[in-house]
């Protein structure tokens, strides 16, 4: 007979110093993913890789957190929590340092894999283990702890990466070498503080669900990668690409639907609170992902600025991010009211992200960081908080596959955001240039070339036609973005606001109205 893993009841200073620990190590494991946004022009360009490796070398560390959160996320539900999310430190630690020792761009981008599949264990084991050990009345604050975590990493490893890049005797493999020691360090506090119960029970993996969500997963943004290049857009390839990938969603329902210990499970994601998260979630981490990538880019390529200033311009979407984080994290936990927040988050993240919508190369450096700021602290208010809404709607003994489910959608928004996003920018930016080149009787390289992005190589007159033309581009990809960002606005609207529960599981005591039940606020 299965036995449900019980929950566990920590003293305040008890959850806080668990969450040191597990904090270090998302802070890590996030970082790695944004740190190299400013570096990336000088890792290309050493590397001689191209506008799609650019993008790609995002790409693929969030694809493999992506497919790979929902396995780390029911895993946590049938074996010891404390395991794996160790487990998933030991991998970051091993792919943090061939990333580091990369030779070429292919080597990079495979480092990057293992990098993503440690990070999707780090998210989705961390947020199984909250909600394992706080009850969601007070999870509020310790999920702003955890969101503004996520936000610092997001928006500040741009900043570190350019400050490394530019600093004298480290270089861009640095970026990479500098996220061991504190994956170290929340290895070392983990296994010291961190106590969980041991759960007896026989592992049933769903590994047909777990191939078919990455064939699903994978192929759009392999079809993004290509088409327009390799075949046209409408062609027999884009075809075969979409048909193989409806038939593997499909194929996803059937399995998910009859196996036991589904990866993505249906029943949950059915609930109303759940698929309105879940299409919530895919427009904040387009927003999130993509806003941090390309926005270092701009400032770099069109703004003509360095790695490190780009980072320092960067700074408004980070403050932005902390504040909307922490403050609702702490206002949710006084109140017990969370829907106004999701509301009010998506109609700012709109707002900014319709704002950067209007940059070219010749908007004011002002201009960009106002709707940076506004644009984080829109996606500060939504990057917890819809996770939160899902956890208060299950059991503890599925809260794993719950939070991962949404961390997995959020993750899978980021990584076609960044792949469709980036493909539209090389495209916009290889028709830009070769137009205006042409218009001069000219000739040059091709958008996809390493070229293009290392611009001292390029004569004056052309690198100004490539800065205006990514400057130009960047402000079209981030209205389609605003776009998908209503979306989140009208899945925060029509979402359905339970009073979050004191206990930690379901249905232990019965359920009163939020304006009944108050909380201390530390």
């Amino acid at each position: 007979m299965q036995q449900t893993q019980p929950s566990v009841a920590l003293s305040h200073r008890e959850i806080l110093q668990v969450l040191v620990g597990l904090l270090a190590g998302m802070f890590t494991a996030l970082i790695s993913s944004t740190i190299v946004s400013n570096a990336l022009p000088t890792i290309i360009a050493d590397l001689n890789g191209s506008q799609t490796q650019y993008t790609w070398v995002v790409t693929s560390s969030l694809l493999a957190m992506t497919v790979s959160m929902p396995i780390w996320g029911k895993l946590s539900d049938l074996v010891n929590k404390k395991t794996l999310v160790q487990i998933a430190l030991v991998t970051f630690v091993i792919g943090s340092i061939l990333a580091g020792a990369a030779q070429s761009v292919p080597w990079l981008i495979a480092c990057r894999v293992l990098q993503g599949l440690a990070m999707g264990g780090l998210i989705a084991t961390s947020q199984s283990i909250i909600g394992s050990i706080i009850p969601p009345r007070q999870r509020g604050r310790y999920s702003g702890y955890m969101g503004a975590t996520m936000a610092v990493a997001t928006v500040s490893g741009p900043l570190m990466g350019g400050v490394i890049v530019d600093t004298p005797g480290l270089g861009w493999r640095w970026c990479f070498y500098v996220c061991v020691p504190l994956a170290v360090a929340s290895l070392v506090i983990l296994h010291r503080q961190l106590h969980l119960p041991t759960q007896r029970r026989k592992v049933q993996l769903d590994l047909w669900g777990a191939l078919l969500i990455t064939i699903a997963a994978s192929l759009p943004l392999l079809w993004v990668t290509f088409a327009g290049d390799s075949f046209a857009w409408l062609s027999t390839e884009t075809a075969l690409f979409w048909g193989a990938t409806i038939i593997a969603a499909v194929l996803v329902v059937v399995v998910e639907t009859r196996h036991p210990e589904p990866l993505l499970p249906i029943a949950v994601v059915r609930e109303r609170t759940t698929a309105l998260a879940i299409v919530g979630s895919i427009a904040v981490g387009m927003s999130m992902f993509g806003g941090s990538v390309f926005l270092g880019q701009y400032f770099q390529v069109a703004g003509g600025h360095s790695a490190a200033w780009a980072g320092v311009l960067s700074i408004p979407l980070m403050t932005g991010s902390l504040v909307g984080t922490v403050l609702s994290g702490q206002l949710i936990t006084r109140y017990g009211r969370w829907k106004r927040f999701l509301v009010a988050g998506s109609t700012l993240l709109v707002i900014g992200l319709a704002m950067l919508s209007t940059v070219d190369h010749t908007t004011p450096e002002w201009h960009a960081m106002t709707s940076m700021a506004v644009m984080g602290l829109g996606m500060g208010m939504l990057l917890q908080n819809y996770v939160l809404a899902v956890q208060n709607t299950v059991s503890v003994s599925t809260v794993g596959a719950a939070s991962a489910t949404v961390a997995f959608f959020r993750s899978l928004g980021g990584a076609v955001g960044v792949s469709v996003l980036g493909a539209i920018l090389a495209h916009d930016v290889k028709t830009s240039v070769t137009d205006q080149l042409a218009a001069n009787g000219a000739s040059g390289p091709s958008a996809g070339s390493g070229s293009l992005l290392d611009l001292d190589a390029l004569p004056a007159p052309v690198a100004e036609i490539v800065r205006g033309a990514y400057g130009d581009a960047t402000g079209h990809i981030f209205a389609i973005a605003a776009v998908v960002a209503v979306v989140s606005l009208l899945a925060a609207l029509f979402i359905k606001e339970i009073p979050l529960r004191t206990t930690i599981d379901r249905d232990p005591e019965p359920e009163r109205d939020a304006d009944e039940i108050q909380v201390p606020v530390a």
